[in-house]
């Protein structure tokens, strides 16, 4: 049997037209990959945030059912917000916070400074307890503090719940600092002590303005993780101490109502808040220190 002459011709552009169609077909496999996990993960958020998106939703519900919209209006969030009853589970919930943010910013940024000079071996054994603390279970550190202070007949009250939080918050302040110490130049710190400043001097003009943004940002995380927490809360608070989401839960004991739809609405938007600023300042101080490395390198 003989082969025409132009079958080798023929066979080679059939290789051709098959090579350049391989890429086409690979791209199309890559788009419908990633339609396909773009639309997952759409689905996913849609169900996680859904619940949430109805709660803010039904907070200007004009019904007092929250199951059946009755227009448009902001009254709940008056009834909520006069209410001697959540006001002053607001003020505990504040106070609480803000002496946790405080403590927990001095513990931590201490920590961090510390673990910098200390030997390689205390700081990995320091660093896990650390990543001990926030990995362990909510609900065994709370069952913990509440034994703790049971055994030394410690009232339980608003000094309880601001240990127990600061002992949750302190690691994490601790990480964010120590990520912050990390990438900056010690450099300076010994330019500083080469120019005669004390320690001090040099903590306050030098190391603390370079740790500023990662202070700043735990103190903001630490608030937000202490006034909505609930299951510390729950377990070492006393009478005359409850805090705005023990509130919450007691109230929904009874039913949900527009009230309890209005407070929750008003401390998510008091948590995104605080949380937003803290990355904003996270990444402003990353990119300065980034920026101040470009140049002097």
């Amino acid at each position: 049997m003989r082969i025409p002459v132009d079958a080798p011709s023929a066979l080679s552009n059939l290789s051709i037209t098959r090579t350049a169609s391989a890429p086409w077909r690979r791209r199309l496999a890559s788009l419908l990959v990633e339609a396909w996990l773009r639309g997952h993960a759409g689905l996913l958020y849609l169900f996680l945030y859904l619940p949430i998106a109805v709660v803010v939703l039904y907070s200007f519900n004009n019904s007092r059912r929250v199951s059946i919209w009755g227009g448009f209006t902001t009254k709940w969030y008056s009834a909520a917000w006069t209410s001697p009853d959540v006001t002053g589970s607001l003020r505990i919930s504040l106070t609480a916070a803000g002496l946790n943010a405080l403590f927990a910013v001095t513990l931590g940024t201490l920590a961090a400074l510390g673990m910098r000079s200390a030997p390689r071996w205390l700081r990995i054994g320091f660093e896990g307890l650390i990543y001990i603390t926030i990995i362990t279970p909510e609900i065994v550190i709370a069952i913990a503090s509440l034994l703790y202070f049971v055994s030394l007949n410690i009232d339980l009250g608003l000094q309880t719940i601001v240990v127990t939080h600061v002992v949750y918050n302190t690691s994490i302040v601790a990480l964010i600092v120590a990520t912050r110490l990390a990438g900056m130049d010690n450099r300076l710190e010994e330019a500083s002590a080469d120019l005669g400043a004390t320690p001090l001097a040099t903590f306050w003009r030098v190391t603390l303005p370079q740790l500023f943004p990662a202070v700043l940002a735990g103190a903001l995380l630490a608030f937000t993780f202490s006034f909505d927490d609930f299951i510390l809360s729950f377990f070492v608070s006393g009478v005359g101490s409850t805090t705005l989401p023990l509130n919450l839960f007691s109230r929904l004991r009874f039913g949900v109502s527009p009230i309890i739809n209005a407070v929750a609405a008003t401390m998510l938007a008091l948590t995104l808040t605080a949380i937003v600023v803290a990355q904003v300042v996270l990444r402003r101080g990353a990119r300065a220190a980034q920026t101040k490395a470009g140049s002097k390198s």
